[in-house]
């Protein structure tokens, strides 16, 4: 991992420790705590498992399971109360597609690890308007019109109903949604399913892992099944690029913001930008 993740893992980790009201003194011995826990990561575990190792002592710490589960609920509901708006808005534009995936994009900046006090309505604003900084968008629609099997790698909740939009818009009969098997940070798990339903327009599966990620090597029988028989792998937000951008597998697709300096020099892209980009 990274030496500049660390910092991503200790903003997400006081958000939470400021959102429970724990009092100053205890706040700076379970901080000290924090940090010792993390830093006894072993060698070469990638950012994902680290900030899985980091979910798991905060659960210790907060004595909750679900640390994020509040947010995730308010997240996923705020986006659908304006869901026929951004249906419409699908709907009355010039390229349907190009939309779509856009505002599926736009979903992503919802994230309480590596941006926690993020605008959405200002990065909606902006991702309808910006050239993204790698941009294989057409690309990908002529994959998916020959695609008889699309795996979709779910990232964050409120962010799953731009995904439900864009599936929606899809219309593909044989689209697999996956999820988080259990709560990590503010990901979508299948409690999001059930409020978003966005079951209705895809087949809903669980990796099997409970990392921010997908990381491969720790995935499900079900899963696995389901990424070899996939013609099409579009992958949302950082965190599945994190699990999957040293795979040697052209089938997929990298859709997010990006939304640190390290993801943006691996790309060679700008803190900030929008990108849709084949895995090479």
């Amino acid at each position: 991992m990274d030496y500049r993740c660390y910092p991503c893992l200790a903003k997400a980790f006081t958000k939470l420790i400021e959102e429970h009201n724990i009092s100053e003194d205890k706040s700076e011995n379970l901080t000290r705590e924090f940090f010792a826990h993390i830093s006894s990561a072993p060698h070469g575990l990638i950012a994902p498992e680290v900030a899985r190792m980091s979910q798991y002592k905060i659960k210790e710490i907060l004595e909750v399971n679900d640390p994020y589960k509040e947010i995730k609920e308010k997240s996923n509901q705020y986006l659908l109360d304006k869901y026929d708006i951004f249906k419409n808005r699908i709907e009355s534009s010039e390229n349907k597609y190009d939309t779509a995936i856009r505002l599926a994009i736009a979903g992503n900046i919802i994230d309480y690890a590596a941006n926690p006090e993020f605008d959405l309505d200002g990065t909606i604003d902006k991702v309808l308007k910006d050239t993204f900084a790698i941009n294989d968008s057409l690309l990908l629609k002529e994959e998916i019109s020959k695609a008889k099997n699309i795996l979709y790698l779910a990232d964050n909740a409120g962010e799953i109903v731009m995904d439900k939009l864009f599936i929606e818009h899809l219309n593909h009969p044989n689209i697999t949604y996956v999820v988080r098997h259990a709560p990590v940070i503010n990901d979508v798990t299948l409690d999001d399913v059930k409020q978003t339903g966005i079951d209705s327009f895809a087949k809903v599966i669980t990796n099997g892992y409970d990392a921010p990620s997908t990381v491969l090597p720790k995935v499900s029988d079900e899963f696995k099944e389901a990424y070899n028989n996939a013609d099409v792998i579009i992958s949302k937000g950082q965190g599945n690029f994190e699990g999957l951008m040293n795979v040697d597998d052209n089938r997929i697709f990298f859709l997010m913001m990006v939304k640190c300096d390290v993801i943006g020099n691996r790309l060679n892209v700008n803190k900030g930008s929008f990108v849709v980009c084949r895995n090479k």
